[in-house]
């Protein structure tokens, strides 16, 4: 596989064999989706609390994010140069309350991919029955790989359309335990993706036909973006590296903190809902670190989430993150943020990685 090979995906194609990561709350919306499509890429949409702008957004979360998800994938279209004008979806956390609801307003909506992590999506192909929307979900060992392939196996008699590999220098919530971040190192982690490769093949000999795989978790450069495809995938994913472009939906104050980050800025943190995630060390941090307990009220995001146990409230804290209030932000990144130093535009970024 080449670094300039088309990706298909069940009769969807790519010009570039790239996915840009979802980035939620609010990084990675209708503008960046759409003119990294625009560019030939896969642009996802994040569906975390995506409406978090909308003027109901406190009283009536669910409803906000459902209408934002039609209006946020309406832009991308428009950017990528509407109907076959390029490849856009979601991403869909399992962990998110209403999940089933997010699946099937993203069908609804009519995104041509779902993504879905942040747990396995075991029921996704049954929430999308019936519709012409493409399926990958995100693993990140060989154990996760060979549970949610045998169950759609086993269940719907299907398998996916794609599926993500996501690496442990990834950045925001993480499908890793503290001790696998600290043994997954890169040349470990190669011989994860190796067999969850070998899982796959299994499965496409039997359905008699490929599974495109994409590896994800900091690919930043051109060497990173060739060492993948020697691995075997069919497509990388890249996410941190487009926080910092001048398309990217969030704040210009948080794209600066990617810039004025150093290598000892970025750290594992326990979010909420006890899963481990990668941030940039701040103000915000600190405080919780120290024992303070951030006022916050319920916005109906996360499953597992107890509203009176948690010490902050995660969607505040990455709304202030999205709006470049970073002092009171939980700011989630890649291993390698810290390697930003400008500025770029999507097309320079893209150029950047695949030119070769």
């Amino acid at each position: 596989m080449n670094t300039d090979t088309p990706l298909k995906i069940g009769g969807l194609t790519a010009r570039l064999p790239f996915i840009q990561g979802g980035m939620g709350i609010g990084v990675s919306l209708g503008r960046l989706a759409g003119t990294v499509a625009k560019e030939g890429g896969i642009g996802i949409i994040s569906a975390a609390q995506i409406g978090y702008r909308e003027p109901d957004f406190d009283e009536n979360p669910l409803g906000a994010n459902l209408r934002a998800m039609h209006t946020e994938l309406a832009k991308a279209r428009e950017l990528a140069g509407g109907a076959g004008g390029g490849v856009v979806g979601f991403n869909i956390m399992v962990a998110m309350k209403h999940y089933e609801e997010y699946v099937r307003e993203a069908v609804a909506a009519g995104a041509d991919i779902i993504i879905s992590g942040a747990g396995l999506p075991t029921e996704l192909p049954k929430y999308t029955d019936g519709s012409e929307v493409r399926l990958a979900p995100i693993v990140s060992t060989a154990k996760s790989a060979a549970v949610i392939l045998k169950y759609w196996d086993k269940k719907y008699k299907r398998i996916p359309d794609l599926l993500v590999i996501e690496g442990p220098t990834a950045g925001g919530h993480l499908g890793f335990t503290r001790e696998q971040l600290g043994t997954f190192t890169p040349d470990v982690y190669e011989q994860e993706v190796s067999e969850i490769l070998g899982i796959v093949e299994g499965y496409e000999e039997k359905y008699g036909r490929e599974i495109p795989t994409a590896l994800a978790g900091g690919i930043d450069t051109p060497e990173k973006v060739r060492r993948a495809f020697a691995l075997g995938v069919d497509a990388v994913q890249c996410a941190t590296c487009f926080v910092t472009t001048e398309e990217c939906d969030a704040d210009l104050r948080y794209k600066q903190a990617y810039i004025q980050a150093g290598a000892e800025d970025i750290c594992i943190v326990k979010s909420p809902v006890g899963m481990p995630g990668r941030a940039i060390s701040n103000d915000f941090l600190r405080r919780v670190d120290a024992g303070e307990k951030i006022p916050h009220r319920c916005h109906q995001c996360l499953h597992h989430c107890n509203p009176a146990e948690i010490p902050y409230c995660i969607t505040d804290a990455l709304i202030h993150a999205a709006k470049g209030e970073v002092d009171d932000a939980l700011l989630f990144c890649g291993a390698d943020a810290y390697k930003a130093e400008r500025i770029e535009t999507v097309h320079e970024v893209v150029t950047r990685l695949f030119s070769e």
